[in-house]
């Protein structure tokens, strides 16, 4: 039998290392953030749900991501998905990148690398320009996969394309029409998602565990949970000790504690429109919830999470923190 070959390509974004690894290995990408602090601590912003060109109060979302940002001089920023409105985009020259993203995010403080997944919205247009190295060109910021995996030592952050998972979108997708390439058939994606995830969970060292995705496990907003994620993916993360789901997909501001695990629920999908008046509750606790704009911050150390949301003003709306195994 031939040896398996593993070819390994890195490029540095300031101190960040991308390492993609290509081959016989089905191993999510995994992308090395070293950190920056003296003491090992970790800060970043997290925001979903934003490109509409400025409009439904994205500029002033990102003016106060920029000044929470320096305050608490993070390091990179969570982004959670549906990240050009209405149908993704339409390809790499597609001025809507510019126009809803290196135009509006100028702050010094956001020049930092922006962790990206796909949204629902994203897979109704070009899906794939989003991923391409012209865009990272562009914007040098841009740092988008479908799943992958970032090592910042304290925390790993593991990426998920939950898009794909939802059902309706290929058997009910109505007047869209979603760019499936790369991800067809739907049933061994899925099961090449899951079980990538669940081999980078079970190898993780780190203090925090940190899954993100575009859609909601637990929400009590407009979308609710997501089924074929509770089904599929929640046990998973429950199996592996995660600390965190971060979300979007629902346009609004959320924090929910699982009543059965140790898992923090994060809903982070106000970067711009928003106020759709919807409320129903699940059976897990509700911590906090906010029907408008803003977005999320998170400070990690090796012992102490500390977790804040805040509006269009700035005004910190939510707190909440915790230290491995008490919360307080």
């Amino acid at each position: 039998m031939a040896p398996r070959v593993k070819l390994v390509v890195a490029f540095v974004f300031a101190a960040v290392v991308v390492v993609f690894q290509v081959g016989s290995s089905a191993e999510l990408p995994r992308l090395e953030h070293p950190p920056t602090k003296a003491d090992g601590s970790l800060a970043v912003l997290a925001v979903g749900d934003w490109g509409r060109r400025g409009q439904f109060n994205q500029s002033m979302v990102a003016e106060q991501m920029g000044i929470i940002g320096e305050k608490m001089d993070v390091d990179f920023v969570v982004n959670v998905g549906d990240n050009f409105y209405k149908n993704g985009l339409t390809g790499v020259d597609d001025k809507a990148f510019e126009e809803s993203f290196t135009d509006i995010y100028t702050a010094e403080s956001l020049q930092k690398p922006w962790y990206t997944i796909l949204g629902n919205h994203d897979y109704r247009g070009d899906a794939l320009a989003q991923l391409s190295p012209v865009l990272r060109n562009l914007d040098s910021r841009w740092i988008c996969m479908k799943s992958f995996v970032v090592n910042a030592e304290v925390a790993d952050f593991f990426f998920i394309d939950t898009t794909p998972f939802v059902l309706k979108y290929w058997n009910e997708p109505k007047n869209d029409t979603y760019d499936w390439r790369g991800v067809a058939p739907r049933e061994a994606y899925i099961a090449n998602v899951l079980k990538d995830l669940n081999a980078a969970l079970k190898q993780s060292k780190a203090t925090w565990k940190i899954v993100v995705g575009h859609h909601a496990i637990r929400s009590v907003s407009n979308h609710g949970d997501t089924q074929e994620l509770v089904q599929q993916l929640l046990p998973i993360l429950k199996a592996n000790g995660v600390d965190m789901y971060m979300n979007g997909h629902d346009h609004c501001l959320e924090h929910i504690s699982s009543r059965d695990s140790s898992i923090q629920y994060l809903t982070s999908g106000g970067g711009s429109k928003a106020w759709r008046g919807s409320f129903t509750p699940n059976t897990d606790k509700l911590e906090f919830f906010y029907d408008g704009q803003g977005f999320m911050s998170l400070q990690l150390t090796k012992t102490e999470a500390h977790l804040a949301f805040y509006d269009v003003a700035g005004t910190v709306l939510h707190s909440w923190g915790l230290t491995k195994g008490t919360y307080y």
